[in-house]
C-alpha cells in the first residue's frame, strides 16, 4: 500500500492531495462487447481515476437477464455503447480511491456499488422518481479485474457490505431491489394471491420476496426445472404451461370464485403473456409488467375490460437509492440468499461460452464470474 500525501488544512485536518492506492497494475483482463453476440476477453487499461472515484478490485459479478439482453443485440440504448466492458451486478473491494473521496472510506473496504445513481435535481427526481432521472447515471464493467465506480455512484449508492453477508449475496443486491421496488408499487397485503408468470431470475425473486411477505404465489413456466426452484423459494402452486390448454383458466380456478389473482407479475417477456396477465388478474386487480418488450413490439388490449374492471397496470422500472438500502438490509437479515439461484461459479475467460449457454436456456439460473 503506498502513503497518500497529505497537508492540513484550517481545521487542522488533513486533507488527501493525491490518489491513495494498493498496488494495481497497469493491464487487466476484461470482457469486452463489440456487437451483437461479439464478446472478447482481452487484455486492456486499468481505468484511470477521477478525483471523486473509486477503483474496485472485482471479487465476484453476477449475469442476469438484463445482459443477456445486451449481449444478443450488442448494446443498450441508455447503458451501453460498444465496444465496451459491461456487466453491472458486482461486490469489489476498494483498491484506489480519488483525492477528493469521503474520508469514511478505507483501502480494502468490501463494497456493493449500483449501476447507476440519480442526480436529485430534476423534475422526477425531485418527485421522489429517482429512476426516472432526467440524467440518471449509468455505469457497466463487472466483468473484468477491475472496475471504476464514478463519483456520483461513490456518494449516493456504494454500501459497504456487512461481514455476515457473503460475495454471492452482495452482488445479487441491485436486481433484487429492482424486484423489491416493483413489489412496493404493487402495493400487496398478507393473504393476497399473486400470479407470476416467468420463472427465470427476476420471476424467482418475486416469488421469494412475495411468499415472505405472506402471499400466496402461482408461479407459471414452460419448463420443470424453474418451477421446482420456485417451489423451493415459497410458490404455493407451480403450472408448466405447456401442459394447460387454457392457463388463464387454470390459474382463475385456484381463486375463490374463480375471480383471478390479486396481482400478476409478468416476468416472461412476450405479447402473449402481457395478454394473459391482463385477462386472469381480478376486477380491481394490479397487472406488473416488469418484463418490458422491445422497443416497436405492439399488444392488443381490450380497453373496456381495463376500465370497467378497474383493472391497474404498472411497469416499474430500475430501482433507486432507497431499495438498494432495502435489498441489501433484506439479504443481510437472509430473507434471501443468492446460493438458491446461483447454478454455477465460472472463470472470466469462460464467459462468451455461458451467454451462448444462457441463450439456450440450458438451466441455467445465475452464473458467478470471478475475474
Amino acid at each position: 500500500m503506498r502513503a497518500a500525501s497529505t497537508k492540513k488544512t484550517e481545521n487542522g485536518l488533513e486533507e488527501i492531495l493525491a490518489p491513495v492506492r494498493i498496488s494495481v497494475p497497469s493491464k487487466m483482463t476484461a470482457a469486452v462487447l463489440y456487437g451483437s453476440e461479439d464478446l472478447r476477453i482481452e487484455q486492456i487499461e486499468v481505468p484511470a481515476l477521477a478525483a471523486d472515484e473509486v477503483l474496485l478490485r472485482v471479487r465476484l459479478a453476477l449475469t442476469d437477464g438484463t445482459d443477456l439482453k445486451v449481449w444478443k443485440r450488442g448494446y443498450h440504448a441508455k447503458m451501453i455503447q460498444p465496444p465496451a466492458v459491461f456487466g453491472h451486478e458486482v461486490v469489489g473491494e476498494i483498491v484506489a480511491m480519488g483525492k477528493r473521496v469521503d474520508a469514511k472510506w478505507r483501502l480494502g473496504t468490501r463494497v456493493i456499488a449500483a449501476n447507476s445513481a440519480p442526480c436529485f435535481r430534476c423534475y422526477h427526481c425531485r418527485r421522489g422518481q429517482e429512476n426516472l432521472c432526467d440524467d440518471l447515471l449509468f455505469n457497466n464493467g463487472a466483468y473484468a479485474e477491475y472496475m471504476r465506480i464514478p463519483g456520483r455512484i461513490v456518494r449516493e449508492n456504494m454500501l459497504e457490505v456487512p461481514y455476515s453477508v457473503d460475495d454471492h449475496s452482495a452482488a445479487f443486491v441491485e436486481p433484487l431491489a429492482c424486484v423489491l421496488r416493483g413489489i412496493h408499487e404493487m402495493e400487496v397485503r398478507t393473504g393476497d394471491t399473486c400470479a407470476v408468470i416467468g420463472c427465470g431470475p427476476i420471476g424467482l425473486k418475486y416469488v421469494r420476496m412475495l411468499s415472505r411477505r405472506g402471499v400466496r404465489v402461482v408461479a407459471l413456466a414452460r419448463r420443470e426445472g424453474p418451477l421446482a426452484v420456485a417451489r423451493r423459494l415459497g410458490a404455493a402452486v407451480t403450472i408448466n404451461v405447456t401442459e394447460i390448454p387454457d392457463v388463464v383458466a387454470a390459474v382463475r380456478d385456484l381463486t375463490e370464485e374463480r375471480r383471478g389473482p390479486d396481482s400478476v407479475v409478468e416476468a416472461a417477456g412476450n405479447p402473449a403473456t402481457w395478454q394473459q396477465a391482463l385477462k386472469m388478474v381480478r376486477r380491481g386487480g394490479v397487472v406488473n409488467f416488469f418484463s418490458g418488450l422491445p422497443s416497436g413490439t405492439r399488444v392488443e388490449i381490450e380497453p373496456a375490460m381495463i376500465h370497467y374492471s378497474e383493472i391497474k397496470m404498472i411497469s416499474p422500472f430500475h430501482h433507486t437509492p432507497r431499495f438498494i438500502r432495502e435489498a441489501l438490509e433484506a439479504v443481510r437479515r437472509g430473507d434471501v440468499s443468492a446460493g438458491e439461484f446461483v447454478t454455477e461459479e465460472i472463470r472470466l475467460e469462460d464467459l462468451p461460452q455461458a451467454f451462448a449457454r444462457m441463450k439456450s436456456r440450458s438451466g441455467e439460473i445465475k452464473l458467478a464470474v470471478r475475474p
